[in-house]
């Protein structure tokens, strides 16, 4: 090509060298391996002291909210955006809704979007949830089956395997054995009569079988799927629950070949086939054969596998220790788990009360429940029924009332058994302990999240009709109703005083929202007044006639008693003077 010249001139004759080819962009240099330096190392950058502090300061984490309600939160922010949710969605919300102990709420859910013509139509983790929630943490069978039985009937999931487990174990731990082969039987003709390749069945298979005396049955089941030439596939969970059949079944030898062949085919992150469980049923297995020194060995192996325990599994082992009056190897453990950066909970302080109750060391057993208050912990109700049924079965009524009277002052409601507890107690001592037996049925009868069951009543009335009291029990119940009368009109006046003061605080409110825009009223209308004064003003000194030189200078001559050219004139009249020229000629 020539190069053009400008426009107008002639073009140049030599035309343009050849373009050299571009290089093209090279590759990445790889980026160099950890360990290797890139580059010569630099010196340490040298930091002001004040700096050097403050980097080296732990920083704390913001505070958090729980990752429940920040998942309803976000669901909830999904539904206003119209963001369409998809099937791990609704796992997901479903999943919270059993970790908060909602199954109705799961429930219905569930229901709701395995409607005919659903756009999302619900998943295996979605029935998987709301199962468990049902079975292991409501005891709700009845309904779980049901709810298996409508998974079968939508057409969305077909039968699955670990539904069935659930509903096994849950069966197995009511005691029906029976129902649980009953449903694996179910599962296996559902999958066209063949063996079911899924091994999380098997576990509670065989728990049904010991159930139901069937010991050789289960370990002819245990042999057929760990046969070499068996397709049953096993995971983590499926292995932790035939571990677990083993170990609750005396049959600790074969749980601890199962438990080395986890171990061999552990090779983490390609297979996991341990975790904090695989652990735990050892610990469990090892205690319930009295083998406690080989249940804290295998405990403390977990870092050897790359797992990590928990607050979990150390309350499970400390429980056992505790079980077996081993209160100094517990102590051991718990100090071993602040040495993890583990904080203990509620459950690690009640267990080690108990283990130190069992021990006759009730000073410490004490200290480790009052304990919790130091650690922020909040003791439920049923931390104080262990610590009243503790005191009760020492003999110390006394201090196991204060204990009953701590609770109620935090306005936790005690339980039925609490009440029972302390009820028999107080009857056992004899007549000298009758009041407070028939103070503890009065706070029975005004509570009304428990009722006084015709036992405790019939036990009561017999222990005052033996000391000839028969006419106390009349007068509880007056003394009963009559609270309840004075509650009710007192729940009422508070009612009418609260509805009172929110009519006096709504006035309230409407007067300060009154004066305050009657205040902002007079402020715009003094700041309009203030602008319409301030045109005014500038209009009219724009209107005034501008000061000319002539005009001054007729004021000065006429202090003086002289006139000025032009005065006199009317306004706008032209000035008429006369001027001589050198010719001598004078001009108008």
């Amino acid at each position: 090509p020539e190069l053009r010249a400008p426009r107008g001139a002639a073009p140049l004759a030599r035309p343009l060298p050849p373009r050299a080819p571009q290089p093209r962009p090279r590759a990445p240099l790889p980026r160099p391996r950890r360990g290797r330096a890139a580059h010569p190392p630099r010196a340490p950058l040298q930091l002001p002291p004040l700096l050097l502090h403050l980097r080296r300061r732990p920083r704390r984490a913001p505070p958090r909210a729980p990752p429940r309600r920040l998942l309803f939160a976000l669901h909830r922010f999904a539904l206003q955006a119209a963001v369409p949710p998809t099937a791990a969605t609704h796992a997901l919300y479903l999943s919270a809704l059993a970790a908060r102990r909602l199954p109705d709420a799961a429930l219905l859910h569930l229901r709701l979007i395995a409607r005919p013509g659903s756009p999302v139509p619900p998943s295996p983790t979605a029935y998987r949830a709301v199962v468990r929630c049902l079975v292991a943490d409501h005891g709700r069978l009845a309904d779980a089956v049901a709810l298996k039985d409508e998974m079968l009937a939508s057409g969305f999931v077909g039968p699955d395997p670990h539904v069935y487990s659930l509903l096994m174990a849950g069966f197995v731990e009511a005691g029906d054995g029976a129902k649980a082969v009953e449903l694996h039987q179910e599962l296996q003709d559902k999958l066209g009569g063949e063996p079911v390749l899924d091994g999380i069945v098997y576990g509670s298979l065989m728990k049904a079988y010991f159930l139901m005396g069937m010991e050789e049955k289960a370990m002819d089941c245990y042999k057929e799927v760990f046969a070499p030439e068996s397709e049953v596939r096993f995971g983590t969970e499926s292995y932790n629950e035939v571990l677990d059949a083993l170990g609750k079944n005396q049959r600790l030898e074969d749980a601890l070949n199962l438990f080395d062949r986890m171990l061999g085919e552990h090779d983490p992150p390609l297979r996991i086939t341990v975790d904090v469980r695989s652990f735990s049923v050892m610990v469990d297995a090892y205690c319930a054969a009295g083998r406690f020194e080989d249940a804290i060995a295998v405990f403390r192996r977990m870092g050897e596998y790359k797992v990590v325990p928990d607050v979990a599994a150390y309350n499970n082992l400390i429980r056992h220790l505790g079980l077996n009056q081993l209160v100094d190897e517990a102590e051991v453990i718990h100090k071993e788990m602040g040495e993890h950066s583990l904080a203990a909970d509620e459950e690690t302080c009640v267990l080690l009360m108990e283990a130190c109750f069992r021990a006759d060391r009730v000073d410490d057993g004490i200290s480790y429940f009052d304990r919790m208050a130091e650690l922020e912990l909040k003791p439920d109700a049923s931390a104080y029924h262990r610590i009243v049924d503790g005191l009760v079965g020492l003999s110390l009524l006394d201090k196991a009332q204060e204990y009953f009277d701590q609770m109620r002052e935090k306005e936790i409601h005690p339980s039925i058994a609490t009440y029972e507890t302390l009820l028999k107690a107080y009857v056992g001592v004899g007549a000298t302990r009758l009041d407070d037996a028939a103070k503890v049925a009065k706070c029975v009868l005004l509570d009304e999240n428990v009722v006084f069951s015709d036992v405790m009543r019939e036990l009561l009335e017999g222990a005052l009709r033996g000391e000839g009291r028969e006419d106390d029990m009349a007068k509880l119940y007056e003394d009963v109703e009559r609270e309840k009368a004075e509650a009710v009109l007192r729940a009422e006046e508070e009612k009418t005083r609260a509805e009172a003061l929110a009519r006096e605080e709504r006035a309230a409110r409407r007067a300060e929202a009154a004066a305050k825009d009657e205040a902002a009223a007079k402020a715009s209308a003094a700041a309009i007044e203030a602008i319409i004064g301030h045109r005014r003003k500038t209009e009219g000194e724009t209107a005034e006639p501008a000061s000319t030189p002539n005009a001054l200078d007729g004021g000065l001559l006429s202090r003086l008693g002289l006139s000025s050219p032009g005065q006199g004139a009317p306004q706008d009249t032209p000035i008429i003077s006369t001027e001589t020229k050198g010719d001598g000629q004078e001009q108008f």
